[in-house]
């Protein structure tokens, strides 16, 4: 028993290092490539930081990028967990009219390809003034996260016992109240993960930006590095692009660092609710 309990574990151990040491090499091999040489880089000889100059001197400025990405990121975030927080809540604690039919059209937005929810979005906006609008851009990121943020939320609520509910109720709590006070703090992790996901989503997104937004001074870092192709001699900058792409990982990277405990937490409670 103990030996096929120890081949387990490194079986396990050798499976899940591989696993790392593969999704990590890109990323290795992406931040040595923006500081090392190239002829067709700003980073002409030695090892350095020319690409990152390049980058941060770049049309509007780095600076500009990185406020409108965290700007359209925060609003984002901000924007699907309230609505996700309230409409998980309500399918999973209300019994309503077609309540079961609204949720399956709900995640049914999540077979529509993306790509083809952007014209009609675009018209929409335009009649509401927020068309080349973070804010705008902001609503659409919202709108694609809320299928699958609905559907975490309304795991996480039906995980937590309703006896938890009925005793705020029984000390003159009212709806709002208990979600507020009470069952907020008991579906935090799958908050977590919602959040989470929607700040990646919004903060790497490219096809809505590029859709939605024509002014070089609104573009989130993303678009803003798919645009710089600065050309010497023919030849891509490729140096500067590697620059912004360690950018744009670093704070996910953080990010998923920090919260990678409540992260798991969420899925790991819908998976056994499921």
């Amino acid at each position: 028993m103990r030996l096929h309990r120890a081949i387990g574990n490194t079986s396990f151990w050798v499976f899940g290092g591989g696993l790392a040491i593969m999704f990590l090499i890109p990323l290795i091999w992406t931040a040595v490539a923006s500081v090392s040489p190239h002829g067709a880089t700003a980073q002409q000889e030695g090892y350095g930081f020319a690409n990152y100059r390049t980058l941060t001197e770049y049309d509007a400025g780095l600076p500009t990028y990185l406020w409108n990405s965290t700007y359209v990121s925060v609003l984002t975030v901000i924007f699907t967990l309230v609505l996700s927080l309230l409409g998980g809540y309500a399918f999973a604690r209300f019994r309503f009219p077609g309540r079961d039919a609204l949720f399956l059209l709900i995640i049914a937005i999540l077979m529509v390809p993306y790509a083809t929810l952007l014209v009609p979005l675009w018209v929409l906006l335009g009649e509401l003034g927020l068309r080349n609008s973070l804010f705008g851009l902001a609503l659409v990121l919202t709108l694609y996260q809320l299928p699958f943020s609905m559907f975490m939320m309304r795991i996480s609520f039906e995980a937590v016992p309703r006896e938890i509910e009925e005793s705020a109720l029984v000390d003159g709590c009212g709806t709002f109240g208990v979600l507020r006070r009470v069952l907020v703090f008991a579906v935090w992790p799958g908050m977590i993960t919602v959040g989470l996901f929607a700040f990646l989503h919004a903060w790497n997104d490219f096809i809505a930006p590029l859709f939605m937004i024509n002014d070089s001074s609104r573009y989130p870092l993303s678009l803003a590095i798919a645009t710089l192709r600065q050309q010497t001699m023919g030849a891509v900058d490729f140096g500067a692009t590697q620059a912004g792409v360690v950018i744009m990982a670093l704070p996910c990277l953080l990010l998923f660092v920090l919260l990678q405990r409540h992260y798991v937490r969420g899925f790991m409670s819908g998976a056994l609710k499921g």
